[in-house]
């Protein structure tokens, strides 16, 4: 049972504390791969797929406030709701979770190094990548959720300037962007439907948002109205954001014909089209804006993971609820950001080995599904108080993100093994 006095900090609490955790999550989940395929999806089809924006903000939005629902009117983390789901949940989280942060850990260092290496080609990508995982390790080390949200609003301010203001020197159609927001798959185009609206907004970042809450504080059903407020913001402005890209997409490559790479290096190609386009710098000033993307992304997994990481380990040892070792900070915490960090440096060198990467794409492409599934399940049952049970819409919300992203996973499945 709440207080007054946290029912009455909840209520008057100022408009700039209603919102954090909810950036942090669409900061992390909006990285350079996600952006490509929204370039490469405005390059083919124009605005045709302007509506798959939207419908990926909604599905993101009810499955992060179901997260955080869940967190805010049990008292207790993700994973021990899933735990309570049964032992299968921990044989899938816990291989999932160490292969994930390999393979995630070198993507990471390389997208943040490639925009870095352009700017000031002193060094090469892979040095300027393990750089900024070091950075990220010492700006997370400690735990400290107010000087990673921090960082995180202002790289969501360099990602959110640099991309809009791509898309209002492209000059945008008005007009086609309005009959892009009607819902229509052009031919042969089912699989950039589920990329873009699958890539807005993160995977596994969206369960780490009961944590980056409870590090905010808020820790009671009296917040429950301030994290909606968050939540939705966040995804607003997500939304905004992809929509830029899109639109840049659709203006620049699609009405000249132009192609970009696909992964991080076609947001090198977009900056060369930028600076050939409108001068040198709209291109390095779009390069800030990519490794803001990329960094952000970088230090909410350093960050957001390495607490689930923590917590997970807490559950499988029978660790109290609160113990040192399994909060922010704390011993299991740390393990995993150096996880994060250095053994994916081999990765950099080396390159990715197959069996790895085949792992990799196999266990992350039903993470989505497993979420929503047993959000859905979660909320529907005892394991939260009644009144914050789901209703007849959010189970339907729910439901449709449940077979969205089981579709998305057999689309991957097939492009991996095919």
């Amino acid at each position: 049972m709440s207080t007054p006095t946290q029912e009455t900090e909840a209520d008057a609490a100022p408009g700039w504390r209603l919102i954090g955790p909810g950036l942090i999550v669409a900061a992390t989940g909006v990285g350079a791969a996600d952006l490509v395929a929204t370039l490469i999806a405005g390059s083919k089809y124009g605005y045709a797929l302007l509506w798959t924006v939207i419908l990926g903000c909604i599905l993101k939005i009810v499955l992060v406030e179901g997260a955080g629902r869940y967190s805010l009117a049990s008292g207790n983390t993700i994973f021990h709701g899933w735990r309570t789901l049964g032992a299968w949940t921990s044989v899938y989280f816990g291989p999932y979770i160490v292969i994930w942060g390999f393979v995630y850990g070198a993507a990471a260092m390389a997208g943040t190094g490639l925009p870095l290496a352009s700017l000031f080609p002193v060094l090469s990508v892979k040095w300027w990548g393990i750089l900024s995982g070091l950075i990220g390790l010492a700006l997370v080390w400690f735990g400290r959720y107010e000087l990673v949200e921090k960082i995180c609003a202002a790289f969501v301010a360099m990602m959110f300037i640099t991309m809009v203001g791509a898309a209002v020197l492209a000059l945008p159609n008005l007009g086609q962007i309005l009959t892009g927001l009607v819902p229509v798959i052009p031919e042969g185009g089912l699989i950039n439907v589920l990329s873009v609206a699958g890539g807005v907004g993160g995977t596994i970042t969206l369960a780490a948002y009961g944590y980056w809450i409870r590090e905010k504080g808020w820790t009671t059903p009296t917040f429950m109205k301030v994290m909606r407020i968050d939540n939705t913001i966040a995804y607003v402005v997500t939304g905004i954001f992809v929509v830029a890209t899109l639109i840049v997409g659709a203006e620049l490559l699609y009405s000249a014909g132009l192609t970009v790479s696909s992964g991080d290096k076609g947001l090198l190609d977009l900056s060369g089209v930028l600076e050939q386009r409108y001068g040198t710098w709209a291109g390095k000033t779009f390069l800030v804006g990519f490794w803001a993307a990329a960094m952000s992304s970088l230090l909410g997994v350093w960050n957001g993971v390495s607490m689930m990481f923590a917590d997970f380990v807490g559950h499988v040892r029978h660790l109290p609820t609160g113990h040192p070792h399994t909060q922010s900070g704390g011993r299991y915490y740390k393990a995993y950001i150096l996880w994060l960090t250095f053994p994916p440096m081999v990765m950099l060198f080396l390159g990715q080995p197959v069996v790895l990467i085949l792992a990799y794409g196999v266990l992350g492409s039903f993470f989505m599904p497993f979420l929503s599934f047993t959000l859905l399940w979660i909320l529907n049952s005892d394991r939260v108080p009644r009144q914050w049970r789901n209703g007849p819409l959010s189970n339907a919300l729910m439901g449709v993100c449940t077979l969205f992203f089981l579709a998305l996973a057999v689309n991957e499945l097939y492009k991996l093994f095919t």
